[in-house]
């Protein structure tokens, strides 16, 4: 299961771990203008993890998620 929100700044997308044994802690993924961050409750430290991803970095992952494994650089369209 997920939501999303639209917050003043950011979109926000929680994921929720669902299932007869929820395996991890839910998955917040605000969506800035300029960059995109990803936090989860850490359950043995109790606090929040978070990373940072550039745009390019996101843009980077969402190919990768579609490609066979090796080493690619994305390339600007021209035109």
């Amino acid at each position: 299961m997920f939501t999303i929100e639209h917050d003043f700044d950011a979109t926000v997308i929680t994921l929720v771990d669902e299932g007869p044994t929820p395996h991890s802690e839910d998955i917040t993924i605000n969506a800035f203008e300029d960059c995109v961050t990803v936090e989860q409750l850490d359950a043995r430290t109790d606090q929040v993890q978070k990373i940072t991803l550039s745009i390019q970095q996101l843009m980077d992952l969402t190919a990768a998620l579609d490609l066979p494994e090796g080493i690619y650089r994305i390339s600007p369209r021209k035109g």
